[in-house]
């Protein structure tokens, strides 16, 4: 957690950090010049100016005056940009980025708005660095401020980045086309000709000719609409506060829209899909509240005079935060009542409190460069959860934090993680780092101070250099936790009155008895904040550990301690000797000595460390063992996870006796949380999670009582012809039985084909992937490639789910294989949706024959995969596999065996 103190700290980094520049070969190309235009100033002459991708520093953008005519007919857009620049040094050039635009005119003129030259100018292109030179004949001198003009055109992108052509169908089945962008992080490049880096903040003034049965939407409002010839409109935007080229933002599209206003007069508007009109009345709610809070927290007025939110039909991200006008996924945005579950209400909430926080700490306050995302990422994560709990503690979003932290636990295990501050220059870099170390890991950072999440600024600077009584040096502590990658494994001896500690880095790939152990370790040290409590005190206590040992004195009379309280910490601990035997004891004998949180961080640990080789699987069951008595959700669910993984983990290998024994084994021990779930919607958000997650889970180990009220559920909504409501919590699980025949499967993917809301046809995605039809899987997979059906936005997502089934297992993996160029075609490498493919389809391969199958599909496509981190963690991730199944198979069915005889 971060206090406010740490945010300052942060503050600070955004301005401290270096630009560094790296070398790289260049194509080089001059762009073709319009007819009727004179021919340019000497361009075979002239090579491109500059060798780096990053661009020079001697010139500076000011403002940006950029017209645009989009074409939703012909599917193609013209522009203009003025670009006020400051010269710091004299030169003839002047370097910006454009990808993909066709340069038809430019020019230079001075600040009296005089042309330089009557000769239309020299553009060179650098199409490997993204790059073009304007080459000047007057050398522009140092100290002075000129104007770029430039004309372009270009087609609208395909895919999801850059200014893109999106599309939705409305209930009678008629297309409907709208153009939209998505810049972050180096795509504006794509729609206009700028200085496509976050440092260069300027002004943007944007006006936008449109047809008339459109409106048009940009970062600021409207000022005035002026008529041009031929029919068309031209909205004059505000000019903007000065802001980076990844947050302007523009979206032509003929949606409505519901607004509202904050107690501090700030417009809200929630944009959608006429049809889907409906579904924004929960968002404007949101938004409303997030703001007036925000404005509040930081005690910053939000800048802007208005915020819209809008739904793009075709989105690849969650959310993307342009200032003023944030955009959205459909299912990020949107709320059904009657379709949408907790889990999906509790996500919009969520999203919209990420978007909203950047307004403030990414748009007003932004990082030098993308080697620092994490500080934008890594910081609206965390207070999404701040936000939600502010504005909506009935949504309990506290109980899902811990998740956070332990999805970022399970990249930083691996040799293949990275530092949250890491080096990135080209495209595919920058793309990488939108990852789980820059949103997880840095939300999960330690809370320094006060264990809570709001604090007036008296008590933040009292407490703000002092921990355990020490004055801390802050910048000495973070760098161990943002310029190395990992996370530290302590290890608790107890000896009387003393606990030992050791610290070292967790990996859950190598042992210590192998080899490559001590090189793994060299040279990884954290300042560790721990904290921790017996019973012989209600205090929890505060210690730092700046060294590889140490000590802490606790007295004789404790007989227990937990380490890492509430796991406030980012650190995994390990309880040496029969340390691990007395926490099991603990919560057989008294389990809510602990909170929920402590109870569930224990159980994390534990199978961490069976991961990792440190604990037998046998003792992390027993620690389990209590949870028959544990009536919270997060920790039951925590354990239950493990044995759901186990359970398909096992099942896609020829283990079929001991996949049986396991599933009666968990549903043996679960039998009674699982009997006394209803199929309905009734009760607080923590009981419907555990009914949606439960449920699904005995459906799926062919629970008799489960699967029967499931399909009487089905069955109903088939003679209903799809308009019966059912409960949303558990329509997941009813669909998923249903689809098991096949008129169940085809009657969910009319269903999909037509339904109005993203929310229930995600849910009958995921039950259609359920099918053990192959044909069936492989049907799917061909409508996700080919993008109407089943939009390519959902593409990875479709593959991970078909990969999750053990009957699609092998199936995804080939699947991608075969299509891999037009994967990378549609998706772009570097994108989290290509990450997430490589990573999911191979999650669960176990074997060495499936680790050398992927091996030498990454030697076959070597240069891409060279780019990718993604690649290391998939490899990764099997090893870690293997090695789990060598250790822990034989133990499990002993363990087994003995619980089931």
């Amino acid at each position: 957690m971060a206090s406010i103190k740490l945010l300052e700290l942060l503050l600070c980094s955004f301005f401290l950090v270096g630009c560094h520049s790296s070398q790289s070969s260049q194509q080089v190309s001059s762009a073709p010049h319009p007819k009727g235009e004179p021919s340019p100033l000497g361009e075979d002459n002239l090579s491109f100016p500059w060798s780096r991708l990053r661009l020079p520093r001697y010139i500076i953008p000011l403002h940006y005056h950029l017209v645009l005519q989009p074409n939703l007919t012909t599917l193609r857009f013209t522009g203009s940009v003025q670009i006020q620049i400051d010269v710091q040094n004299n030169s003839n050039w002047v370097v910006l980025h454009s990808k993909d635009l066709q340069i038809s005119k430019a020019t230079i003129l001075d600040h009296n708005f005089a042309h330089l030259t009557d000769q239309v100018l020299p553009v060179l292109h650098n199409p490997s660095h993204e790059q073009i030179g304007i080459f000047s004949p007057r050398v522009l001198s140092s100290g002075q401020k000129y104007f770029l003009y430039i004309e372009f055109g270009a087609e609208f992108a395909e895919g999801f980045y850059g200014f893109y052509k999106s599309t939705y169908k409305t209930s009678k089945g008629e297309t409907r086309t709208l153009a939209s962008t998505h810049f972050e992080p180096t795509s504006a490049r794509m729609a206009f000709p700028c200085f496509d880096e976050p440092s260069f903040k300027a002004n943007f003034s944007i006006q936008i000719r449109r047809s008339p049965q459109y409106i048009s939407l940009s970062n600021m409002p409207i000022v005035k609409t002026v008529e041009l010839h031929g029919g068309l409109l031209e909205d004059h935007f505000a000019p903007s506060v000065k802001m980076s080229t990844y947050l302007v933002a523009f979206v032509i599209c003929d949606f409505k829209s519901v607004t509202a206003t904050t107690a501090s007069g700030i417009k809200v508007s929630i944009y959608a899909a006429p049809e889907k009109w409906e579904q924004t009345h929960y968002a404007l709610e949101v938004a409303v509240k997030m703001l007036d809070f925000y404005e509040e927290y930081f005690n910053i007025p939000y800048p802007l005079p208005k915020q819209d939110l809008i739904a793009i039909p075709d989105f690849q991200s969650g959310a993307m935060e342009n200032w003023g006008l944030t955009t959205y996924r459909e299912t990020s945005l949107l709320y059904d009542p009657l379709t949408s579950s907790v889990s999906d209400k509790l996500w919009v909430t969520m999203v919209i409190g990420h978007e909203l926080a950047h307004q403030w700490f990414g748009n007003l306050v932004t990082m030098k460069w993308w080697n620092d995302i994490w500080l934008n990422e890594g910081f609206a994560r965390y207070m999404e959860y701040i936000s939600v709990e502010a504005t909506y503690p009935n949504l309990k979003v506290e109980e899902y934090l811990l998740h956070t932290c332990f999805a970022a636990i399970g990249h930083d295990s691996l040799n293949s993680s990275r530092p949250i501050s890491s080096p990135a220059e080209n495209p595919t870099q920058i793309k990488e780092m939108f990852d789980t170390v820059s949103y997880d890991k840095t939300c999960s950072e330690e809370e320094f101070i006060s264990g809570k999440h709001c604090y007036n600024r008296d008590q933040s600077n009292k407490n703000a250099y002092l921990f355990a009584g020490e004055h801390l040096d802050l910048t000495a502590i973070m760098n161990t936790w943002t310029l190395q990658k990992g996370i530290p494994l302590v290890t608790v001896t107890r000896k009387g009155p003393l606990l030992l500690l050791r610290q070292h880095r967790f990996l859950k790939t190598v042992l210590p008895s192998d080899p490559q152990w001590s090189s793994l370790q060299q040279g990884f040290l954290w300042h560790i904040p721990l904290t921790y409590r017996t019973d012989a005190s209600s205090i929890i206590h505060r210690h730092l550990m700046t060294s590889t040992s140490d000590s802490i004195h606790i007295g004789e009379e404790a007989s227990w301690v937990k380490i890492n309280s509430d796991m406030t910490g980012y650190y995994v601990v390990h309880y040496e000797d029969d340390g691990w035997d007395v926490m099991a004891k603990l919560m057989r004998e008294n389990h809510t000595a602990l909170s929920y949180k402590d109870r569930t961080h224990l159980i994390h640990n534990a199978f961490q460390l069976v991961s990792a080789g440190h604990l037998s699987l046998n003792k992390a069951m027993d620690l389990i063992g209590y949870l028959q008595l544990e009536k919270h959700t997060v920790p039951l669910l925590e354990g239950l996870g493990y044995l759901e993984a186990f359970y398909n983990l096992i099942e896609k290998i020829d283990e079929l006796e001991l996949t049986k024994d396991l599933g009666r084994y968990i549903l043996y021990f679960f039998r009674a949380v699982i009997d006394q779930q209803t199929w309905s919607d009734s009760g607080s958000v923590s009981e419907r999670r555990l009914r949606s997650e439960v449920l699904s889970l005995a459906c799926h180990l062919d629970y008799p009582p489960c699967l029967e009220r499931a399909n009487q559920h089905f069955q109903e909504w088939l003679q209903s012809n799809g308009t019966l409501n059912l409960p949303t919590d558990v329509a997941e699980t009813v669909y998923s039985v249903g689809a098991q025949h096949d008129h169940g499967w085809n009657s969910l993917l009319d269903t999909y084909k037509i339904s109005l809301s993203e929310a229930q046809k995600n849910k009958i995605l995921q039950a259609l992937t359920s099918s053990r039809d192959t044909g069936k899987l492989l049907r799917l997979l061909q409508l996700g490639l080919e993008g109407k059906v089943i939009r390519s936005q959902d593409l990875s997502s479709l593959i991970l789910m078909v990969a999750r089934n053990p009957k699609g297992h092998y199936l995804a993996w080939n699947f991608v294989k075969k299509n891999w160029d037009e994967l990378v075609e549609k998706l772009q490498l570097g994108s989290f949706c290509i990450r997430h493919i490589l990573i999911g389809t191979t999650g669960q391969f176990s074997s060495p024959d499936d680790l050398t199958e992927v091996q030498l599909f990454f030697e076959s496509i070597k240069e891409q995969a060279s780019q990718l981190r993604a690649t290391q963690i998939a490899l990764d991730n099997m090893k870690k596999n293997i090695r789990w199944i060598q250790r822990n198979l034989e133990t499990l069915r002993k363990w087994l065996n003995e619980q089931i005889k």
